[in-house]
């Protein structure tokens, strides 16, 4: 009986569904995360009858059954989350499509919208990276901070400027210049992870921009994540419903067939 593997295939296809919403949820509070869902497909469908007017007829529709569902893709959301204080001069959120670009210790390249960054100890000073240590990088590479700094401003356009403890009054010297880039498609990108994201040949690759474009920048802020908890949980209720059902489409076929198996007593 047909029914009972097109449910099978809508039953685990819906589990996906639940398993990224249960992902979704899970990060509710992760900074710069964007929300997913992932989108379904109708698989072949078997054609019992095919009314192509050859018998005369001219019927205008066929006889045809489908064979369930599939998953195939997973989208995500790249919409802005809310932007939240924190008071913390080293934190930093991206008002706009930008991504800040950050380098592991093994020269890979990622992208991200966690802006919440420190400064790391090197054997030069300090560094701007991200909790894992991974350079933040800058216009001109990574962004050193030298000597002992009284004060530490982020502008807009990415600017860092500082002024030491031996500066005179509002004497603030540039050391380096964030780097914010634009992503041509960003639903291409490959989650890596640690709120970092890869380029591919889907989402082209990072563009340096200086019209403005990518996003201005916030200190002393952090964009959260853009999942709203409602939305998921009636995603969820709405799942598992779908789920429901198609238990008892299989539970259904499953008496069709008993009933079938008992005519010949």
């Amino acid at each position: 009986m047909r029914a009972l593997w097109s449910a099978a295939t809508g039953m685990k296809g819906l589990q996906l569904a639940i398993d990224t919403i249960s992902n979704n949820l899970a990060n509710v509070n992760t900074t710069g995360y964007k929300k997913q869902r992932i989108e379904f497909k109708d698989l072949l469908y078997e054609k019992l009858d095919n009314k192509d007017g050859s018998d005369g007829l001219g019927a205008p529709v066929n006889l045809e059954v489908g064979h369930g569902v599939m998953s195939s893709a997973t989208v995500r959301n790249f919409g802005q989350g809310n932007i939240q204080a924190t008071d913390n001069q080293l934190d930093v959120a991206i008002q706009g499509p930008g991504f800040f670009e950050i380098i592991d210790e093994n020269d890979n390249v990622f992208y991200s919208k966690d802006g919440s960054f420190k400064l790391g100890l090197t054997e030069q000073g300090k560094r701007l990276v991200t909790s894992e240590g991974f350079i933040v990088n800058g216009v001109d590479g990574p962004i050193d901070l030298e000597g002992d700094i009284a004060d530490l401003k982020i502008e807009q356009n990415g600017d860092i400027t500082v002024k030491y403890a031996d500066a005179e009054e509002g004497e603030y010297i540039l050391v380096g210049t964030i780097k914010v880039v634009k992503i041509p498609n960003p639903p291409g990108l490959e989650s890596k992870g640690l709120n970092l994201f890869k380029t591919s040949e889907a989402s082209g690759e990072a563009l340096l921009v200086d019209d403005g474009t990518a996003g201005t920048l916030m200190q002393g802020f952090l964009e959260t994540s853009n999942v709203q908890v409602v939305e998921e949980m009636i995603n969820l209720i709405s799942m598992q419903r779908a789920y429901e059902i198609n238990s008892k489409t299989i539970q259904t076929s499953d008496q069709m067939l008993e009933l079938a198996n008992n005519l010949k007593r």
